[in-house]
């Protein structure tokens, strides 16, 4: 039988690795375990400069991770490790996102129903205390943060021009 790791148990991990992947440049987007059969662990990075993430980027971060877990062995038995970048239809998983993302198309599915729906697609229009605001469709909703089971980006052509400009800049910066 699979021991299976818990919200928890990914928490542990990303609060360990943290410190050495934010040394390295990079943010913790999301650290979570996905087919259970085969037991992979993934860890989605950015780069704290905003450029694009490279291969080389998941290389750096994944040989770093490694070292971590094989000195702390959290994980019990085999499992792979998967670095990625989040994409441009990232999830979103901090409040801190929806503040970054604010005025671009999401989804979000709530653990419970507001106003009789669990899903919802509409545009981040804020985030106040707690609570993440959105436009759905001319209706505003309002999400408790602790409530959201998950989100994610809308790729649109107003976020792929976004992110355009993004990695424009980035690389700008670098000359």
């Amino acid at each position: 039988m699979v021991k299976q790791i818990s919200a928890n148990g990914t928490k542990t991990i990303e609060n360990m690795i943290d410190p050495s992947v934010i040394d390295a440049g990079y943010d913790i987007v999301r650290v979570q375990f996905a087919d259970e059969r085969r037991k992979t662990l993934q860890i989605m990075i950015e780069r704290r400069d905003r450029r694009p993430v490279t291969v080389d980027d998941c290389a750096t971060v994944s040989r770093i991770v490694s070292t971590l877990l094989d000195v702390e062995d959290p994980v019990p038995g085999r499992y792979n490790l998967e670095v990625s970048s989040p994409g441009i239809d990232r999830p979103l998983v901090k409040v801190d996102d929806y503040e970054r993302f604010a005025g671009f198309e999401a989804t979000v599915e709530t653990k419970q129903a507001f106003d009789g729906q669990k899903k919802f697609r509409g545009r981040i229009s804020g985030v106040e205390g707690m609570n993440i605001q959105m436009d759905c469709d001319g209706e505003s909703a309002e999400l408790p943060f602790e409530d959201i089971r998950r989100a994610s980006l809308v790729i649109t052509d107003e976020l792929i021009e976004a992110a355009r400009r993004e990695a424009s800049a980035a690389a700008q910066t670098e000359h």
